[in-house]
């Protein structure tokens, strides 16, 4: 039988399915409003009816109560848009559930960009050779982060795994039940998460899903492409950044660090010990028997924390042994599970994922000056006492040649001692769970050479007198520092004693580019084409000195934070880009949504791998003409000249304070670290994080930072006769084409209708048009471009889920927007933010926010 078309399986599997379950769960009996299940319908009718008649939200739930439920009191038609946002909610988590048990079939697993559609095309290309050369340096770095950008409790997650596998085997009873758990399961939380709670539930999708599928994936390389051989290479890890992320978070303490490194060495260790246990049933055989016995209880004392000598090497060389005897005595039987487990040693150590540590280099300097303060006070002689009068290079000559070490007594202010003792756990965990487990420190806004020497001094004074065992990896965010980053990147190569540290650490530069901070400060072309020309100064600047720089990649989920569809990207970068590593941030919901099972871990894990991987040996010319550059490049600065405008704008920061969720964000509780930086009262736009940023702008269904500047750019192109320029560039540059589909995945997401209002709103109103005439201007303009007839036209399957979600949540973001009205009515009249209304309806806009940003999940 031959293979339908990806929608027609999209429509069968997950649209069919999720109209079948979502009715049985609309008469499930736990409501205790009557009638919620069967109301709901005819809310989402009038909302869909309302908006395409151009009616306002506040209208729309008037004439909803008005129509349907006359009799209501106040109260009672509060009560039911707040159990609307409840029901909402876990339509979202049974969408979710639905298209993950769907993934294997909607998505071919060995189609284009899977490893075996990889294999095939090598083989049949006489390329094996050069595939399994390009392997044994090639590494893929997943970096999970805690980003608040989704909420599932612990319980919910657990309800969704459960329900995946029930829908996949139809099991209608278990659905029911799960369905009616998932009612009476609470998803807000009254609490903010502790930075160690935030590890924990990372650490469960190790524990459970990459632990087994990147084991799958080694051993398909090994297996296929080098023939069971030995690779020394291990291609792929994990990166976490939960417990060690301090940036903006001071609830991020040593002692969390320490815990955390911990659970994740405890955890790889359980998962050890059950594979043991299940081998154990295997090798009953002379001469084997034993061994394992012995591996398993060595294993389950360091479970239960008592002494023992097992590290990862000497288990892994135990195994060996074990391998030996049973290929040369046993047949070879079960020898596939021994290499198996072997691979995953390889793969996670007794560390399980490298932990990094993060902090702003505002922040770090202050800690520093603190120390060399406390130092001279003290009679060292390690920083002469007019340190502070000399130069920039003054000062990076003296660091450079620091000696010594420094008694953290004498520091007295609490957050630089806090500082200064997370130096000191990245030796401690390095003692325990071995160098790989604890060894990158990244700097967050870097700006100057001189950011990079005051931690690499810090680090070597606190903890590393004798040999520093640290990669320091400066962050590059804002335009301006991106192109900066070359000139400071040449010092620290021309430096000799950092030299000598590089030398040390293998000759390797990791640094890493900020995409959301980069959005929020150029836009959404510029930040992007800024990053791409830095990568290819930074490239040209390391290859001269001979160092090998690894470019991490902070993105997240929407395209307007680096995101969308990322082996795209990483599938079009030419030559002139270092390749040899992939490392990209994935964050809250990117995490469940494209990693979150077996099949969409491996699936989108061996895209990532393949589309770093095929441009090398292709031999597909990437590299961009002359004539694309100059047209890229006009096209950014126009863009990012519409853009910095805008941002200009003086209604700029007070549209997003009155007129959208950001202020919100904070009450949400899904993150441990504040929703801004500094400690200013008002609202300053340098203190906002990137997340709440882009969210309110998705949450107003505007979504800016996607595509804000790009109509403008490409309006010049037109109005001057050279749209042919800019065609040309979409149809040769891969780098351009993915820019713009990414952007159309913004655009889709955009609902202008919900806030259409605002367009009459007295202090609002123009400032609102600017952003719906962009939109209306890129859009038109992106699909003149493309040649297509509507938005993401060529992806008709993200196209189908997209719209969807956002049906889902149409009622959802009704509720919100009357709710931020209703509040805007009461700040008019005087009520004060304790007034009983507004708590009420601040409480509506908070609670909404969380299915929306649930149901953004194939944002990325």
């Amino acid at each position: 039988m031959p293979t339908q078309p990806k929608l027609t399986r999209f429509n069968q599997n997950v649209l069919s399915k999720y109209q079948i379950y979502n009715s049985i769960f609309m008469t499930l009996p736990f409501d205790n409003v009557t009638k919620t299940g069967a109301l709901l319908p005819l809310f989402h009718e009038t909302c869909q009816k309302g908006f395409a008649n151009q009616e306002d939200p506040t209208t729309i739930v008037n004439e909803f109560f008005k129509k349907y439920q006359g009799r209501r009191s106040k109260e009672s038609q509060i009560n039911l848009l707040f159990r609307f946002i409840q029901y909402i909610e876990r339509q979202v988590v049974l969408f979710d559930a639905i298209e993950d048990a769907a993934f294997p079939i909607v998505n071919n697993m060995d189609g284009i960009g899977t490893l075996r559609s990889l294999k095939e095309s090598v083989t049949a290309e006489n390329k094996l050779d050069t595939l399994r050369k390009y392997l044994e340096e090639f590494k893929v770095r997943i970096v999970l982060t805690a980003h608040p950008t989704q909420f599932y409790p612990g319980s919910v997650l657990g309800i969704i795994t459960d329900l995946t596998e029930a829908i996949r085997e139809n099991d209608l009873l278990r659905i029911n039940d799960l369905l009616a758990q998932l009612g009476k399961t609470p998803f807000f939380k009254h609490k903010k998460p502790t930075p160690f709670d935030e590890a924990v539930s990372l650490i469960w999708y190790l524990e459970n899903v990459f632990y087994k599928s990147f084991g799958t994936i080694y051993d398909y390389i090994q297996q296929n492409i080098f023939d069971g051989k030995q690779i020394d290479n291990d291609i792929i890890n994990i990166g976490f950044w939960p417990g060690g992320d301090r940036d903006g978070n001071p609830f991020v303490t040593p002692e969390i660090t320490l815990n955390v490194a911990k659970r994740l060495h405890d955890t790889v260790i359980k998962n050890y010990y059950r594979d043991v246990r299940r081998l154990k049933r295997k090798l009953t055989f002379v001469g084997v028997e034993e061994r394992i016995n012995v591996l398993e209880k060595e294993l389950y004392k360091i479970i239960t924390n008592k002494s023992s000598n097992l590290t990862a090497e000497s288990f892994a060389s135990e195994l060996e042994v074990i391998k030996n005897v049973i290929t040369k005595e046993h047949q070879s039987l079960y020898v596939s599970e021994i290499n198996s487990l072997l691979n995953k040693i390889h793969l996670f150590g007794f560390h399980f994922a490298n932990l990094d540590i993060r902090q702003d280099s505002r922040k770090h300097n202050q800690f520093f000056n603190d120390m060399v303060n406390a130092l001279i006070e003290n009679g060292s002689t390690i920083f002469p006492k007019n340190y502070h009068d000399l130069s920039e290079k003054e000062q990076i000559k003296i660091l450079s040649k620091v000696e010594g070490e420094i008694d953290l007594g004498i520091i007295k202010d609490d957050e630089t001692l806090k500082a200064l003792k997370t130096m000191k756990v990245i030796k401690t965990i390095q003692g325990t769970n071995g160098e790989k487990a604890a060894n990158r420190y990244i700097i967050s806004n870097n700006q100057t050479t001189l950011n990079v020497m005051q931690l690499f001094a810090m680090l070597k004074l606190v903890a590393f007198h004798d040999k520093l065992t640290v990669d320091i990896g400066p962050l590059f965010e804002t335009i301006t520092d991106l192109e900066n980053a070359p000139a400071v990147m040449e010092e620290l190569y021309t430096n000799p004693e950092y030299a000598a540290h590089l030398k040390s650490r293998g000759n390797k530069q990791t640094i890493m580019l900020g995409f959301s901070d980069g959005t929020k400060d150029g836009g959404y072309l510029m930040a992007n084409w800024a990053i791409y020309k830095a990568k290819e100064n930074l490239t040209k600047v390391s290859r001269a000195h001979g160092i090998k720089v690894i470019f991490f990649d902070g993105r997240g989920g929407p395209p307007a934070r680096g995101g969308g569809k990322t082996h795209n990207f990483y599938a079009s970068l030419g030559p002139t880009i270092e390749d040899k590593e992939v490392q990209l941030t994935i964050q809250g919901q990117t995490i469940s949504s494209n990693f979150g099972t077996l099949e969409s871990s491996q699936y989108n894990l061996e895209q990532l791998i393949s589309s770093g991987i095929y441009n090398s040996i292709s031999n597909k010319d990437l590299s961009m003409t002359p004539e694309n550059r100059e047209v890229m490049t006009d096209l950014s600065e126009r863009s990012y000249k519409a853009y910095s405008d805008f941002k200009a704008h003086p209604k700029f920061i007070s549209y997003l304070e009155h007129m959208s969720t950001l202020k919100y964000y904070a009450k949400t509780n899904i993150g441990s670290r504040p929703s801004k930086r500094g400690k200013s009262k008002g609202l300053v736009f340098e203190d906002l994080r990137a997340i709440p940023f882009v969210g309110s702008w998705s949450q107003l269904k505007q979504n800016v930072p996607g595509f804000f500047g790009v109509g403008t750019a490409l309006k010049h192109y037109e109005e001057t006769g050279n749209f042919e320029q800019v065609k040309n560039l979409f149809k040769t540059s891969d780098f351009f084409k993915t820019l713009i589909e990414n952007s159309m995945m913004s655009l889709s997401k955009s609902f202008f209708d919900l806030t259409r209002y605002m367009a009459e709103d007295p202090e609002y109103g123009e400032f609102w048009k600017i952003i719906y005439n962009e939109y209306e201007t890129s859009k038109r303009l992106i699909l003149k471009l493309t040649g297509y007839k509507e938005l993401m036209q060529e992806e008709p399957t993200g196209k189908a889920s997209i719209a969807m979600r956002e049906s889902i949540v149409l009622p959802l973001l009704t509720i919100q927007q009357y709710a931020l009205k209703k509040i805007q009515e009461l700040e008019k009249s005087g009520a004060k933010p304790d007034d009983e209304q507004m708590k009420v309806y601040a409480s509506m806009v908070t609670r909404s926010l969380f299915g929306n940003i649930n149901a953004s999940r194939n944002s990325a």
